[in-house]
């Protein structure tokens, strides 16, 4: 349940605070005072899309903030676990919301910042909002078979569960299958267009040649004369046979002889004579094998071409068929295999339609079993609906839930479930789209969560003025039913009907303040004096008389000795 709500800078709204309480709050005021901006606040802290149009002009953000109290906390404990958010051992959870400006939007649950998709998967099981045009999900013959699932057990999950991995298996074997029925043509150019490729890889002959091992000869030999012209150049100056030039040996050979007349001096010149020597060794070893490669050195033409021609190879095949010789031989291994397949085309095509044979039985079996467990929880909907509306002055009401089985598999089954109603004698049963006037479709989407009541968790149900089209002795008894859904869980009402509002537990007026320059939204709690003030606008508009005063009193004592609705 909410415990406190706290909206600044969002539309209207300069800074406001509500402290709801557990059963039915109402929330009344005149046209325009705010009431529906304040439901608008609550499912943007929810997660609904945020709109930078909702920042109250002149600021820079807006801020929301909700205080949540939960009754059963285990599932969204669950949840905040997952995600690594701190649990309040109290069972509180506090969610805000801060909406900028520029368009962008902060969320916090319990101090950690969050993504709008983790706020949802939170938020989806403490609120559902019935706003006023939500009464459209029931006109969408889609959403008629999950209300419908909604009230199934976990038998019921267990085959939608099992139906639904068959299903995508099915799926999967129907496109191999489809991948597979070519025409006899297609087929024929497939496999030559495979035998082609495969006798080009493998003519390649990839798999005997070593391709860095390839690309580094072919770099020597193709360089080889500035290796032995650079190679020479070296060798001369390392030790030059011309008597007029100093090579590298003669000036170190100089270096030892110079070094041998002062070694006796000192011990650390002996260390350097050993170093001079060891380097004059080391030199001429490097210069003999300098011109040892150099008399080794021949230009092979033949091996030069040969490589040429290999490297030509590995990169025509690298464009057609990877970016590596193992990409190459991979893809090779791939067309092998569909080759294999398309040569034994009939063998494959019987081996999947012999697995969808199987996986179709096994959904006819699950399918045929969920229709019943449907069928089954169908009928208790129609007795339950058809109470409902009885009670909400629909007295003459047939409501029946029609299956027809499609000609093909779903992720859900294989039925179509559509609501037919009647709401008058001798009438014929309809689709609802056909039908129902819009304060019909209040009740009935009241209907519904009355009974979906016993069935889900969430902690609170907000009604945006489920009210409309209704008046009198209907508008009583809607206020009626909602009393009773707030004896299981918190009800917060937004109503222009003095029958409901007068029903409230708590009741709050939101009024809109014109005083200075700018409009604001104001709330305070009513006590039993102004409710009957309030409730006497309700009823008369703004001339209050003592009779509607009187009326109002009334009203609000008849409530409180309200029978409420069995569970």
């Amino acid at each position: 349940m909410i415990v406190e709500l706290n909206i600044s800078n969002f539309a209207i709204i300069d800074d406001l605070t509500i402290n709801f309480t557990k059963g039915f709050n109402v929330l009344t005021g005149e046209t325009g005072a705010g009431k529906s901006i304040i439901i608008e606040g609550i499912g943007m802290l929810l997660g609904e899309r945020a709109s930078k149009d909702l920042v109250r002009s002149g600021k820079e953000k807006a801020s929301l903030e909700g205080l949540f109290f939960l009754e059963e906390p285990e599932r969204i404990n669950r949840i905040l676990d997952e995600y690594g958010i701190d649990i309040d051992p109290n069972n509180y959870l506090l969610i805000s919301r801060e909406i900028f400006a520029n368009g962008r939007s902060v969320s916090r649950i319990n101090g950690r910042t969050v993504t709008l998709a983790m706020l949802n998967k939170v938020t989806s099981n403490l609120v559902d909002i019935h706003g006023q045009h939500e009464h459209q999900s029931l006109l969408n013959v889609d959403n008629h078979i999950k209300l419908i699932d909604i009230f199934g057990d976990n038998d019921l999950k267990t085959l939608l569960r099992a139906i639904r991995e068959n299903y995508e298996k099915l799926l999967k074997e129907k496109k191999k299958l489809k991948e597979l029925s070519l025409d006899s043509r297609e087929r024929d150019r497939e496999i030559d267009l495979l035998r082609y490729q495969l006798t080009e890889i493998d003519e390649g002959d990839l798999l005997k040649y070593d391709e860095e091992e390839i690309f580094n000869e072919y770099r020597k030999l193709s360089n080889i004369k500035e290796i032995g012209y650079t190679l020479g150049e070296i060798a001369d100056i390392i030790n030059s046979r011309d008597y007029n030039n100093i090579s590298v040996l003669d000036g170190i050979n100089r270096c030892i002889a110079k070094m041998n007349n002062i070694v006796n001096y000192d011990d650390t010149l002996k260390e350097f004579g050993k170093v001079l020597e060891y380097i004059n060794f080391e030199i001429q070893d490097l210069s003999r094998n300098i011109m040892a490669y150099i008399d080794n050195l021949e230009v092979d033409g033949e091996r030069l071409e040969f490589l040429e021609e290999r490297i030509d190879v590995i990169n025509k095949l690298k464009r057609k068929y990877g970016n590596t010789i193992e990409e190459i031989l991979n893809y090779r291994d791939s067309i092998e295999n569909r080759l294999e397949i398309l040569m034994n085309i009939e063998k494959a095509i019987d081996k999947i339609n012999k697995n969808i044979e199987d996986i179709e039985k096994k959904l006819t079996k699950d399918c045929e079993k969920l229709t019943q467990v449907r069928k089954k929880i169908s009928n208790n909907i129609e007795t339950s609906i058809t109470k409902e509306l009885k009670e909400l002055n629909m007295e003459n009401v047939v409501f029946k839930v029609n299956f027809q089985r499609l000609e093909h598999f779903t992720a859900n089954g294989w039925d179509k479930v559509e609501f037919l109603i009647s709401t008058n004698k001798g009438e014929d049963l309809k689709p609802l789209s056909k039908i129902v006037s819009g304060g019909e479709m209040s009740r009935i989407m009241l209907g519904f969560k009355r009974i979906l009541a016993d069935y889900d968790n969430i902690g609170c149900l907000i009604f945006d003025e489920i009210d409309t089209g209704i008046s009198g002795r209907t508008a009583q008894v809607v206020g009626e039913k909602i009393k009773a859904i707030g004896s299981k869980r918190q009800v917060i009402c937004i109503s222009h009907s003095p029958q409901i509002a007068a029903l409230a537990d708590t009741h709050f007026l939101i009024e809109k303040d014109t005083s200075g320059e700018r409009v604001t939204t104001r709330v305070r709690k009513l006590d039993y004096n102004e409710r009957i003030e309030e409730l006497s606008r309700l009823l008369g508009g703004v001339d209050l008389t003592d009779t509607t005063k009187m009326h109002a009193k009334e009203m609000l004592e008849m409530s409180k000795n309200l029978s409420l609705y069995n569970k």
